[in-house]
């Protein structure tokens, strides 16, 4: 059911964004020639397409609505997916690092600078 929503729902969005591009800006519809009461008509062409855009427009948002309805009652387990965590791998035990002698007390470090100089 949820699969063939969202079908339908693709078709009526790009029916709608088809119907909307063939408006011209000012809101004429088509502007095609022919008689003056007919379909394709100035005004009749701009009735139409207005329709059809409200007629699309309230299907897209109902179908939307139905949908986030349809998506809540199918739910999911509400569990989290730990399968792609990533688990913690021990490092080996490394051999203990050798200590140095002790440099003389007296002996000041290479880092140090005097300041008198």
């Amino acid at each position: 059911m949820f699969h063939f929503l969202i079908v339908v729902q693709a078709i009526i969005a790009a029916s709608l964004v088809g119907i909307i591009l063939m408006q011209r800006s000012e809101g004429g519809g088509l502007g095609m020639g022919g008689s003056p009461s007919g379909l394709m008509s100035a005004r009749g062409a701009a009735d139409f397409l207005t329709r059809m855009t409200t007629i699309l427009a309230t299907l897209f948002i109902v179908l939307s609505i139905s949908l986030a309805f349809v998506a809540a009652q199918k739910g999911g387990t509400g569990e989290i997916d730990n399968s792609l965590q990533r688990t913690e791998v021990p490092a080996t035990p490394t051999a203990p690092a050798t200590t140095a002698p002790a440099a003389p007390a007296s002996a000041a470090p290479a880092t140090e600078v005097p300041l008198d100089k």
